[in-house]
């Protein structure tokens, strides 16, 4: 069966900030095929930096692998962040994931929060007083 993501306007899902670390291929109408780098990641979709942007509004393919396994899904391309002479920043969302791969992408994000939750925590935090 195939999940369709919903955003929920009064909570925003938690992002996983990934810095170009995951390589991300991406198929648009056409069939024209493009290499990505995902700058971001929720379960409603993400950021990616590509070398051209893409048309808003236009509906890709999404494929990426996370420890969980290989992610797939269908997204719209939103309105470009940033663009630079050699690369763009571009969000998109998704509109159909399988439920195996929304069940990775959710397991990926959780393991993903859980690790960020765990590490050594800043100097900036001080332990409350009776701790």
């Amino acid at each position: 069966m195939t999940h369709f993501p919903h955003a929920n306007v009064n909570q925003r899902s938690p992002r996983v900030q990934l810095h170009g670390s995951v390589a991300a291929a991406v198929l648009a109408e056409g069939g024209h095929r493009s290499r990505a780098k995902l700058q971001s990641i929720s379960v409603n979709g993400g950021l990616l930096q590509l070398q051209q942007e893409l048309s808003t509004g236009d509906f890709v393919e999404i494929a990426f692998h996370t420890r969980s396994g290989a992610i797939h899904g269908m997204a719209e391309m939103l309105h470009p962040t940033g663009k630079f002479q050699s690369a763009c920043f571009q969000p998109f969302r998704f509109i159909a994931l399988a439920d195996d791969d929304h069940r990775k992408l959710r397991m990926a994000l959780d393991s993903a929060l859980d690790r960020s939750f765990l590490d050594p925590v800043s100097e900036q935090l001080q332990t409350p007083p009776g701790f």
